[in-house]
């Protein structure tokens, strides 16, 4: 049985507490630029910033994925995280209620979920090996995203 990715980048959201997270199907869309968008929101830029280190370390970790393209680190307004096939959008609150990037992509199929834990998830989460250092994870990725638009010019 695979991992998803989709559930893998939801369940690194609502661990640090992403707020309304959903995720659009965008395949059967014509002329969408991903698979997937997967959406959240959070109260505070602190918080943006620890969802969005939490999704690369995640994808790292149990996937093996790495981000092709990153933007929005500067300020933790609205940070896109561009895995090819799944873009994620992590937004502070404000700025998701102003921008309504679910209402754009309307005809996607949407699943929301929740933070409500399953019994084994609850065991699972007891035994969690420690990832590593957010930061470093991003500083690589960071680096690794520099290369690829360097080498794309």
């Amino acid at each position: 049985m695979s991992i998803s990715p989709v559930k893998t980048i939801a369940e690194a959201m609502l661990e640090k507490k992403g707020q309304n997270v959903v995720s659009l199907d965008l395949r059967p869309v014509e002329s969408s630029i991903a698979d997937y968008f997967i959406v959240c929101s959070a109260d505070s830029t602190t918080n943006v910033s620890a969802i969005a280190d939490n999704v690369l370390v995640k994808m790292e970790e149990k996937l093996g994925r790495k981000v092709t393209r990153m933007q929005g680190l500067e300020n933790n307004f609205w940070i896109i995280l561009d895995f090819s096939d799944i873009v994620v959008h992590i937004f502070l609150t404000e700025y998701r209620a102003f921008y309504r990037l679910e209402d754009l992509w309307a005809d996607a199929k949407r699943k929301e979920y929740s933070d409500e834990p399953a019994p084994a998830a609850e065991k699972a989460a007891s035994s969690r090996v420690k990832p590593k250092a957010a930061s470093k994870v991003r500083a690589a990725a960071r680096k690794a995203a520099g290369r690829k638009v360097k080498d794309v010019e």
